[in-house]
């Protein structure tokens, strides 16, 4: 692999907290100018900087936790607890795409009740949404997403609370995420490891599946027939 191709360390957060409508979560869209996800809606995040890895004295998953919360508060005026914030995932962007990321994804819940605050240069637009609406809302095609949030969104919808998802994820293994892109022959897909056909990067390989597949505007988790060495990506799926 080239240097030029090797993915950069990136951290984003998953702002969290408890309403009457069940967990929400905050959401932000990007400019659709934006080369990288633009007009598609994201959690707060981005690259990490060189002021991270010295705030951590060089530790990178320490850095990657303090630029997720710093990228909060530059994007949405919000800043999370670094002692609150729970690793969820860790992402890497496939090897074909030309812009790779190697993303830790946290979340965290929010202590106080500050007004969001979006730059309108970047981020263009945010919503305070329930977890599951938001799943629904992406599933009719109303709000564009790429997979690892939509994976995140999945997952955070089988709590009931803050703290059970905190409880919860506290104590669980962090998947680490090499996905990869094909077609299915209809649909283009991003398949995960377990599927028949992640070795050759084939999505028509009969066999387990374990992709989300794009169909219209909206994301498909299929997690079916996978060797249980290869765990869901979303808690509950498959069971």
């Amino acid at each position: 692999m080239s240097d030029s191709n090797k993915p950069r360390p990136a951290s984003t957060v998953v702002l969290v907290r408890d309403t009457a409508q069940g967990m929400e979560t905050l959401m932000l869209k990007r400019n659709k100018a934006l080369m990288f996800a633009g007009g598609l809606w994201v959690f707060p995040g981005g690259s990490l900087d060189a002021e991270d890895l010295e705030a951590a004295a060089g530790d990178t998953h320490e850095a990657a936790r303090i630029a997720a919360a710093r990228e909060a508060e530059e994007e949405a005026g919000l800043r999370p607890l670094l002692d609150d914030m729970v690793l969820l995932s860790h992402w890497t962007t496939p090897a074909v795409e030309p812009r790779r990321f190697a993303t830790w994804i946290w979340a965290a819940p929010l202590a106080v009740e500050d007004e969001v605050v979006i730059d309108g240069g970047e981020i263009h637009d945010s919503r305070w949404l329930p977890v599951r609406e938001a799943v629904a809302a992406h599933t009719a095609g109303e709000l564009g997403m790429l997979p690892p949030t939509f994976v995140t969104l999945c997952t955070l919808a089988h709590y009931a609370s803050v703290q059970d998802m905190v409880t919860v994820e506290r104590n669980s293994p962090v998947p680490e995420v090499f996905p990869v892109i094909a077609s299915d022959g209809e649909a283009m897909a991003v398949i995960f490891r377990g599927d028949a056909g992640y070795d050759s990067g084939d999505g028509s390989v009969p066999g387990a599946r374990h992709r989300a597949v794009l169909r219209d505007r909206s994301w498909d988790y299929v997690y079916r027939d996978v060797d249980p060495a290869y765990p869901p990506l979303i808690r509950g799926a498959g069971a």
